[in-house]
Formats: C-alpha cells, structure tokens, sequence
C-alpha cells in the first residue's frame, strides 16, 4: 500500500475535522468549513475517539498495531484540493480521485493498485405528497483499502450516518473490516433502490386505473414523466450487479461478507426485474391512452359533422329563396313559409334519427 505514514503537517489541517461550511446543502449536515462529514478509526470493530484524522490514521498504521483496524472517513461534495489531500494519505488513484469529484460516473467496480474503487448511485423517490412524481438521484464513490475506507457522497439523497451508527452498534461486523463497510453501505443503498421502485410501481397503477376508469382525464403527461423516472432508476440499478457479482469473487473479501454480498445482489436482481417491467408496463399504458384520445377526437369529428349535416339542410333551402329571383312560383303561394318550415323541420328530425341510430349523436 502506498503512503503508509501521514505527513507531519496534516494534523494541524482543518481539513480533517467536521466542521462547518457555508454554501453546502445536505439533509441532516450542518454547515461546515470541510468536505468530512465524519471520521474515525476503529480496532477490533470498537470506535477509537482520536482528535484528527492524521491520529486516526497513525493509530491503525503504527508498528505493532492490531491487525484489521481500519479508518473510515466521510466526506459530502468535496472541491478537488480536499479530496487531492487525502488522496495523498491514502495513495488514491489520480483517475478514480477526478472521477470522485466530478460525480458523473455510472455505477462500476474498479481496482487501482491494492485500492478498490466502487461507485454506486443514489435514488429518492418525490410523489404523491408533492404532486409529482421525480426520481432524485445521487451518488456515493467508495475508496476501500486494507487499512480504510473513503466515502465521498454527493447528492441530497443517501446519508451515510444511519449507516455508521447501526455499524458500530455491532462491533462483530466492524471487525470483519473495510469490507463490511462496503457491504453495509451497498446494502442501504440497494434498499433503497426497493423504496423507490415500489413507489414508483404504485404511482403506475394509478396511472393504468385512471387511464381505463370511465372518468377520463389527460394522463399523458403523467406519464411521460414516470417513463422519464423508470429510465434514471434503470441506469441506477441495473449497472450495479456486475460490481456486486466481482465483490462476491474478490479475495480482499472476506467469506463472511461474501455470502452478504450476494443477497445484496439478488436484491438488485430483484429491483432491476421489477424496473424492467415498469418500463415495459409504461408503453402500452401510454398506447391505450393515445388510443383512447384518438377515439374521443373521433367522436368529436362525428358529432360536429353530423351536426353540420343537419344545420345544412334549413341552410340550402333558406340560400335557395334569399335569392330572389322574380320567376319562383313558389314565392307567391299562401302556404310556402309553412310547407318550407315544416320540410326543414322534418328533414332535420330524420337527420338526427339516422345519426342517433348509427351513434353518431
């Protein structure tokens, strides 16, 4: 492992407290002056209270150390010279650090000198309470080596802190290392991949109810926006099972965490299936519910033309005698204005029977 010893000027860094930082936003963080969010070094699975990072690290790093003791550090939307210092410590790739920063990756499982790089995306689900529905998505980049774990979090959604209360209330599972960290964090996000999916399976079946209830409304756009959602948790989800499936392999692994590894990957087996037929449930929805705006339309055309037929019929014959020509026996009969009137009336009456009967009124 590259960079076994912290440089001496790092404890002194403000880099490495959680303090505040105004102009960042983050459910559940206060405003700090630095990207970490938390850190700590654990021995035998126990949380070891340091006053910096820079201890913690030569804590799990000094001769004659426990072996398995390991730094977790936490860190939410760090700017490239706060994560390019820790890169410095902990021997991160140069690729996998920029990758970090920007957050525009999808999910993927890369291994760079000892160093595993995972990244996983983050998803929350804004329905119904709001009035529409969103899938928000962000994303966690996890460095995990021998001796730690980084975590750089980006995005509203996926706080890791519940995820490190419930660890260090089971000091058994700490002591299995990084990498049980890895699993637990892969663990709370594909959970929450299930949350989302399942709302966004209930917001269809509304859809699919309103779009064939007798009471008709524009669900189009409905729609097209949950299409839009099920596609960003598609890319969320179904890239993951392939990293899922090489941690499963990997020897920096322990067995342990293997077998956990692999309910997490049939966890995302199961959610990439039902993402999959949301999608394919979303297209004939929005086939049916074209087709019935097309039949409406339909319907319209035909009523308005049927009207229009029998409005045409007082029409021509009152344009025949407004135009007054001289020679029109009928223009001198006594009884022309009724027999007119009533040929009007009874032709408008048949009219109207023959559309009702072929259901056109």
């Amino acid at each position: 492992m590259a960079m076994t010893r912290v440089r001496p000027g790092l404890a002194s860094k403000s880099f490495f407290k959680p303090l505040a930082r105004p102009g960042r936003s983050g459910p559940a963080l206060p405003e700090r002056d630095s990207a970490v969010v938390d850190f700590a070094a654990y021995v035998d699975g126990l949380r070891v209270p340091t006053e910096s990072l820079a201890e913690a690290v030569r804590l799990v790093r000094r001769k004659g150390a426990e072996p398995g003791g390991f730094v977790w550090v936490g860190l939410y939307e760090p700017d490239a010279g706060e994560l390019e210092r820790l890169a410095e410590v902990f021997g991160l790739h140069p690729l996998a650090v920029e990758d970090a920063i920007h957050a525009h990756q999808r999910p993927k499982l890369e291994r760079y000198d000892g160093v595993q790089f995972l990244v996983l995306k983050t998803v929350g689900y804004v329905g119904r309470g709001s009035g529409v529905e969103a899938v928000e998505t962000g994303e966690i980049s996890i460095f995990c080596g021998h001796d730690f774990v980084v975590t750089v979090r980006h995005g509203a959604h996926g706080d890791l802190a519940p995820v490190r209360r419930r660890l260090e209330a089971s000091p058994e599972r700490l002591a299995l290392g990084p990498a049980a960290v890895l699993h637990a964090i892969a663990d709370r996000v594909v959970d929450d991949y299930v949350c989302v999916a399942d709302g966004v399976q209930q917001d269809i079946d509304e859809v699919e109810v309103a779009v064939f209830s007798p009471e008709r409304s524009n669900e189009a756009g409905r729609i097209y926006r949950l299409k839009r959602e099920v596609i960003h948790l598609k890319r969320a989800v179904v890239p993951l099972a392939a990293p899922l499936r090489n941690l499963v392999g990997r020897r920096s692994v322990p067995s342990e965490i293997r077998e956990y590894f692999r309910d997490v990957e049939d966890h995302v087996t199961r959610v990439r299936e039902q993402v999959e037929s949301c999608d394919e449930l979303l297209t004939p929805i929005l086939q049916a519910h074209m087709t019935q705006v097309t039949v409406d339309d339909n319907q319209d055309m035909r009523k308005i033309s049927a009207w229009g037929a029998i409005l045409m019929v007082p029409t021509a014959v009152a344009a025949i005698y407004g135009m007054n020509f001289k020679h029109m026996p009928e223009l001198g009969w006594a009884a022309s204005y009724p027999v007119v009137m009533c040929f009007m009336a009874l032709s408008c009456l048949l009219l109207h029977r023959g559309f009702r009967r072929n259901g056109w009124l």
